[in-house]
């Protein structure tokens, strides 16, 4: 197959399950093309197979904002012409299956036909796709494509419920970890780095933005807090962050804060006690299976596709929705439970097992194929 992938470059689940899948299809043989406006993060600078297109914007003085969409869509239809490829798919529906829409139409019109695939995950169903400026477009884009897949059963539905997508149209798809990548390492150097001997180490990674709910962790990190010596560590960037920051201060746990940017999760994860995820619209939660591969126990609701990756009292532990601060109490008392929290490291690390890469690449290249059948 000749694949022409589109993504947000940035941190979030969606740019990492678009990276991973098309560098293990390029190992497969398959040719895959991955545009959008810069080099995505969990993208290897080199690969057979693989190749990046870096969308060009324009500055144009007409323009108040420029037409990332127009843009877009005028690199797919060169890439697409010049490699041939034959299916453009698309991570997270705005704006990358309207640019596709678009593409595919132009294209037909020069006699090439191209097959749509669209990955769903998350906030392009749950909140931006639903506001009044986009939901026309976005339902129609939706609509149009070949195949439509989602992380979970519950965005599915959701698609289903929103956007009148026929049941069973949504194909619900887990996102995959790399298990040899994300593996428990518990004395490690960034242990050792983060925090004194004897202080829990306590994680949150995301973009930061509100769906994240990132006040819930500070909120529930100071409850913990009093109760025990421990370090809350936020990785990753986004408008939220100086909120969560001045929350810290004024809760008198900024000194016991660890903010370290954009990296590479995995050291953090490996020397990380548990990690907070209190989103209450988590399509599937692709930083809290990487952190359960690690071997570190999630807490966070019982809402969304969460409760679809953590098995709450075995894997991690998940509050009813509403209960902002019961992650705190939750949290304290399961580290001061020595003995369940071992038994929760070795139950979080056994169910991330069960989404390895291998087998659930093996449905997205099934489906792919038969796009082209």
């Amino acid at each position: 197959m000749r694949i022409a992938t589109l993504c947000y470059p940035t941190y979030g689940g969606s740019g990492a399950v678009a990276s991973e899948l098309a560098m293990r299809l390029a190992d497969r043989g398959h040719e895959l093309h991955v545009v959008s406006y810069e080099h995505p993060f969990r993208l290897e600078a080199f690969r057979p197979n693989l190749s990046f297109h870096a969308v060009t914007i324009g500055d144009y003085p007409l323009f108040r904002y420029p037409p990332y969409t127009l843009n877009l869509t005028n690199k797919i239809i060169e890439v697409c012409e010049e490699f041939g490829c034959e299916i453009v798919h698309s991570h997270y529906a705005i704006p990358h299956a309207v640019a596709a829409l678009m593409a595919r139409d132009v294209l037909a019109e020069r006699g090439k036909r191209i097959r749509l695939a669209c990955t769903l995950h998350g906030t392009d169903i749950t909140l931006v796709g639903r506001e009044r400026g986009y939901f026309e477009l976005t339902r129609h884009a939706i609509h149009k494509q070949d195949l439509l897949t989602a992380p979970s059963r519950w965005l599915a539905e959701a698609t289903d419920t929103d956007f009148g997508t026929k049941p069973g149209r949504v194909v619900a798809i887990p996102n995959f970890v790399d298990l040899q990548r994300f593996r428990p390492q518990q004395d490690c150097a960034a242990r050792r780095l983060l925090a004194p001997k004897g202080t829990a180490i306590v994680t949150h990674i995301s973009n930061f933005r509100p769906v994240k709910r990132v006040e819930m962790v500070v909120n529930a990190f100071a409850v913990l807090r009093r109760r025990m010596p421990a370090v809350l560590v936020l990785v990753g960037d986004g408008p939220e962050l100086p909120k969560a920051e001045q929350l810290a201060r004024e809760l008198g746990v900024r000194d016991d804060l660890r903010i370290l940017g954009q990296q590479q999760p995995e050291p953090i994860l490996q020397a990380s006690d548990l990690f907070l995820l209190p989103s209450i619209a988590e399509s599937f939660g692709l930083a809290a299976l990487e952190a359960m591969a690690c071997g570190v126990p999630v807490l966070g609701y019982h809402a969304g596709g969460l409760p679809e990756v953590v098995e709450d009292g075995i894997s991690g532990i998940l509050c009813p929705t509403g209960e902002d601060l019961c992650l705190g109490s939750l949290a304290a008392g399961l580290l001061a439970d020595r003995e369940r929290h071992a038994r929760m490291r070795v139950a979080a690390r056994a169910r991330a097992e069960q989404f390895g890469p291998d087998g659930i690449v093996d449905r997205y290249e099934r489906l792919l194929q038969g796009l082209l059948a």
